[in-house]
């Protein structure tokens, strides 16, 4: 798939633990997927020469993260009011203090253990992502790889 098919981008970031950082959504009228734990990212800005700034971008406004060495994981495909689109998940490493980080957007953020996430009212393909994630081999999608695709909805 193209990279100008991509509407949105996101971030998987895990720690050492394993853990995985997550961002609860505004619960407000306009908001994709309020009131549920997804994963930081966000839109394409024209301004965006690649998806790779897109996620810089929005890590950065969002929480003030520079996280080197991100990669293309995976592609998930999202419907919103009738909009669909594709969004390319980046894994990426950290392991800082998620209440510490300046939240510009969102209630918090916190780390959560895989088996918790079920237990989350989270947002539909921010889900699959952590489970495909977690299914692959070793908890890694291999760089150069073809990203997996989520199920459409």
């Amino acid at each position: 798939m193209d990279d100008t098919e991509t509407v949105g981008t996101a971030a998987l970031i895990v720690n050492d633990a394993g853990e995985f950082l997550l961002h609860l959504r505004d619960d407000v009228p306009g908001v994709v997927d309020p009131g549920t734990w997804s994963l930081l990212g966000g839109s394409r800005d024209a301004e965006d020469v690649s998806v790779e700034a897109t996620i810089a971008r929005e890590l950065d406004e969002e929480a003030g993260l520079a996280i080197g060495g991100l990669r293309r994981s995976m592609l998930a495909h999202h419907t919103w009011q009738g909009v669909s689109g594709y969004i390319q998940v980046f894994l990426g490493r950290w392991n800082g203090d998620a209440e510490a980080l300046p939240l510009t957007e969102g209630v918090m953020l916190r780390w959560f253990p895989g088996e918790m996430v079920h237990r989350l009212r989270m947002c539909p393909w921010a889900e699959d992502a952590i489970r495909l994630y977690e299914a692959s081999v070793d908890g890694r999608v291999e760089v150069g790889a073809a990203a997996p695709t989520l199920p459409q909805g």
